[in-house]
């Protein structure tokens, strides 16, 4: 019975690991597939409002300028269903990362991508050290510090907090990042992960809505968990699970 039961659970192993590869390939195919014909559509568009442009109405070039942006904007978009069929094959080194000079790390390039804006950053101390990919950390913290400064933007003065807390699943601690934006409607909260998910309109800010997205992929890949909690107007707070480094785990690693 017991070797049965092994031998469906190997079996349904190895159907998840081939659709999931399946996948990956389809995303990255196609994604790349794409890519010829969208530099033909912007370099002819380009040619004709050069060739063109002087004897061509307003509402023509208007036109042509549509055309253009919609075709970089297409651009945009493959380039996240790359970076997201990449996540899945990228190989994985776990091991023992410091949170405390990653935290700072991201926060200074947040800052000095964004020198006119007002940001308040309330950055906890005595961080402790995480199981993860350190590139793959790094990349994801990147994702949600950055949504904490763009939906602050309309406030005067953005509050972001950064700090760690107790979770109920042993052996894992939570890094938490709670800001002072605009939140979200609750209605709408399982749009957060999808593909494209915006929860925002482009007018209000910028993005193609994948950052959530990535960000939950490369937790996946590390062994943690992402949850977000929000409401309209009053911020929101994200959650990201990760695994304690163990005292018997720093002797075998040599620490």
């Amino acid at each position: 019975m017991a070797q049965d039961i092994d031998k469906k659970i190997a079996e349904l192993k190895a159907e998840l690991a081939l659709v999931r590869d399946e996948l990956q390939g389809f995303t990255y195919t196609v994604s790349h597939d794409l890519r010829a014909p969208l530099r033909h559509i912007i370099a002819y568009a380009s040619m004709v409002q050069e060739d063109a442009g002087a004897s061509l109405s307003e509402e023509v070039q208007g036109f042509l300028a549509t055309i253009t942006d919609s075709a970089r904007h297409l651009g945009v978009l493959l380039d996240g269903l790359t970076a997201l069929s990449r996540l899945g094959t990228v190989e994985l080194a776990i091991q023992p990362v410091d949170l405390g000079p990653l935290v700072h790390d991201v926060c200074a390039d947040l800052k000095r991508q964004n020198p006119h804006r007002a940001l308040q950053w309330c950055v906890a101390e005595g961080f402790p050290e995480v199981q993860a990919d350190a590139a793959l950390l790094r990349q994801a913290l990147h994702h949600v510090l950055e949504n904490a400064v763009k939906f602050t933007r309309p406030r005067a003065s953005a509050q972001i907090e950064i700090f760690t807390a107790v979770e109920n699943v042993e052996d894992c601690l939570a890094l938490v990042v709670r800001d002072n934006g605009v939140g979200y409607n609750p209605a709408h909260q399982g749009r957060l992960f999808q593909v494209f998910g915006r929860l925002h309109s482009v007018a209000e800010f910028e993005g193609i809505g994948m950052g959530l997205v990535l960000t939950r992929k490369i937790f996946q890949r590390i062994g943690g968990l992402v949850d977000i909690h929000c409401v309209p107007e009053g911020g929101a707070c994200v959650r990201l699970q990760l695994r304690k480094v163990q005292a018997g785990s720093l002797l075998q690693s040599g620490v």
